[in-house]
């Protein structure tokens, strides 16, 4: 199918990690099978995140999402590199990514690590992952789109804790 995403290969030469997906058959760590992780709560996740280059051109918009996220989770980390944050959460390292203003060369392959290690990627409306659209995507073992709700304001999202 066009546009569909068959394949990912990420090398990280500072660890010798070779991370690869082909869908329908799984992602793997060097050869060993990767699965998110099984974290449920916002509360206590480890997530990863990383700020577009023209930051300074919406910076109360880069934050908004960032502030939401650090008062409810357990720790954010930035790494710099959206394809390993990817990698890191298919392989259960961090309990979620989300970035904006990601290129379809940023999360292609990442985003294929994390669907078959057991993961979703997704908008923050909830809507499928497509190269295609410049949005942002929250990446996650299972909860983390549902932490985000539209507060009726164009572009705006609350950031909450569902869990009991």
């Amino acid at each position: 199918m066009e546009g569909e995403i068959r394949y990912g290969v990420i090398y990280d030469p500072l660890t010798k990690e070779l991370f690869t997906a082909e869908k329908g058959t799984g992602a793997y760590l060097n050869g060993n099978p990767l699965r998110v992780s099984s974290t449920q709560s916002l509360n206590s996740s480890l997530l990863c995140t990383g700020f577009p280059y023209d930051i300074r051109q919406d910076l109360e918009g880069n934050l908004r999402h960032f502030r939401g996220f650090l008062m409810r989770a357990q720790a954010i980390r930035r790494d710099g590199t959206a394809a390993l944050d990817l990698c890191y959460t298919a392989a259960g390292r961090f309990d979620g990514f989300w970035e904006q203003k990601l290129r379809p060369w940023d999360v292609a392959a990442g985003s294929l690590m994390v669907t078959e290690a057991g993961g979703t990627v997704s908008d923050y409306q909830g809507k499928p992952f497509s190269i295609y659209a410049l949005k942002s995507w929250p990446a996650t073992a299972s909860f983390m789109s549902r932490c985000l709700r539209c507060s009726g304001k164009s572009r705006e999202y609350e950031i909450y804790d569902p869990s009991p």
